[in-house]
């Protein structure tokens, strides 16, 4: 018989690297590795890092010395690295954290099990060189999907895999394995970016654009949804983009109502929408497709123009709050969310006082904020004009402030409101909670149910809001409501 293998996924940073673990976890499952949820009661602890900033960037340091403690006094053998971080430094990232009995990138994630397995057995993987990802396809996006076969591309995995390479359900199943039981999970519409923000090193190691195909996507939501998925959420890091390397730039127009027909899906979401790239068309299609949320996660970063230019990006606080009134004249109760960087470089008083002209009239309901700092291999890190980090940090105290008074007021705004929330749990001493329409996962707040009586997870329930707790909403169960899975009054 053979030797029993455990090995334990750690994901940091954001829903794209969840994606890429449930992968990982696939292939490990399908090559006879045990999954265990606790990294000390594995043989080998795997930590999915982020690489997108500096605190992202600890954090996952934080994660590989943490796992690394587990070898003195848990079943803890080896710990390796693998994620945005692994790929973006490779062997510097080796040299700088010895911990680390490996460190992976992309392109071992279609033979993790025998590298891990070498280095379990003591063996030496040498870590990737990494290299700058955009040049591995073909400039034109029609030229891509052609092309990258060879390239690879994590979350990618194909569905109707062969017997036996996958969890058994059908002809559907993907190459993916769940970690948790949540009724929410993300799927991967695409990878890459071909956006060249200057202050974004993201596209240097997760490459150009490129969609998966419509088929794979569907196929995997119906597999999730078998697993008791009640909710998808399409991710990738730029959504408005699907579809421009398949020959059909409205391609989501199309795709968001055959997923929101799958059944078992109560709703389908969409994140990470550019401004500059939202068509009439999508705003139609998310603001009156049944099942598919009225939700816009909206990357402004900036509202003041020249800030916006220096960023390569465009807009101005004006053309955002149009595009804004445009929704909420479609679907007034539409949620809508986005980032923000102060003190980029060369960023004025005037510039400041712009940014928060627009929050206060983008009435948000989600807002991050985040203070600039430089990203080597980015153009901004070679700006002049910076500013002092003290004044940096002013900003971002300022800012935060202000958003989180104009959050709370947005919250208080929908009291009276009849939302429909799906339950993520019920806890006799916590109490029952969930999500509305507006509120994604992990950033954008949740609903706190006043009686969890009857309540059950994955449970779709029509509420009436009756009060705030910050961002949070309180609302209290709508009689008759229990079970339904009927779409939300738009």
């Amino acid at each position: 018989m053979p030797e029993r293998r455990t090995v334990a996924l750690v994901t940091l940073g954001c829903a794209r690297n969840e994606v890429d673990s449930e992968e990982l976890a696939g292939r490990l499952e399908a090559d006879g590795w045990e999954l265990v949820e606790d990294a000390g009661d594995a043989d080998v602890a795997v930590v999915n890092t982020c690489g997108f900033v500096e605190a992202a960037k600890k954090d996952s340091v934080d994660a590989l010395l943490e796992a690394n403690d587990l070898k003195d006094h848990g079943r803890t053998q080896a710990v390796v690295a693998v994620g945005c971080m692994a790929e973006r430094y490779g062997k510097e990232l080796a040299q700088a954290l010895p911990e680390a009995d490996g460190v992976l990138g992309f392109d071992d994630y279609t033979d993790i099990s025998e590298r891990l397995q070498t280095i379990l057995s003591g063996g030496i993987h040498a870590s990737h060189t990494p290299r700058d990802r955009r040049k591995l396809l073909p400039i034109s996006p029609a030229e891509r999907q052609s092309a990258g076969s060879g390239v690879a591309l994590p979350g990618h995995a194909p569905v109707d895999l062969p017997e036996g390479l996958a969890p058994a359900s059908g002809p559907r199943a993907p190459l993916r394995r769940r970690l948790d039981g949540s009724p929410v999970a993300s799927v991967k519409l695409a990878s890459g970016c071909d956006r060249r923000c200057s202050f974004c090193a993201i596209p240097s190691f997760r490459g150009s654009f490129i969609s998966r195909r419509p088929s794979d996507v569907l196929g995997e939501t119906r597999w999730l949804a078998e697993q008791g998925v009640k909710e998808i959420m399409l991710v990738s890091e730029n959504n408005t983009s699907y579809g421009k390397d398949l020959g059909d730039i409205r391609l989501l127009e199309t795709l968001l109502p055959e997923l929101a027909e799958v059944d078992g899906i109560e709703r389908v979401r969409v994140s990470y929408l550019q401004p500059a790239e939202m068509r009439p068309g999508l705003i139609d299609v998310l603001t009156s497709t049944p099942k598919v949320a009225p939700y816009f996660d909206l990357s402004f970063q900036h509202s003041a123009p020249g800030v916006l230019r220096t960023m390569r990006r465009f807009g101005s606080t004006d053309q955002f709050l149009e595009l804004l009134d445009t929704i909420r004249a479609k679907a007034p109760q539409a949620g809508a969310r986005s980032n923000f960087i102060v003190g980029f470089p060369g960023e004025t008083a005037d510039d400041l006082a712009e940014l928060e002209r627009f929050l206060s009239g983008a009435r948000l309901d989600a807002i991050g904020v985040f203070g600039y700092s430089d990203e080597e291999g980015t153009e901004a890190a070679t700006y002049e004009n910076k500013l002092d980090e003290d004044v940096v940090a002013e900003r971002l105290a300022r800012v935060s402030r202000l958003a989180e008074e104009l959050v709370s007021q947005r919250a208080e705004d929908r009291i009276g409101e009849t939302v429909q929330v799906l339950v993520e749990s019920v806890d006799g001493e916590e109490g029952a909670y969930g999500r509305g329409a507006h509120q994604a996962p992990e950033t954008d707040g949740q609903v706190l149910f006043t009686n969890g009586a009857g309540l059950s997870v994955g449970l779709m329930v029509e509420a009436k809001v009756v009060g705030t707790e910050g961002v949070d909403l309180v609302a209290e169960p709508l009689l008759g409501s229990l079970g339904c899975g009927e779409e939300a009054a738009r």
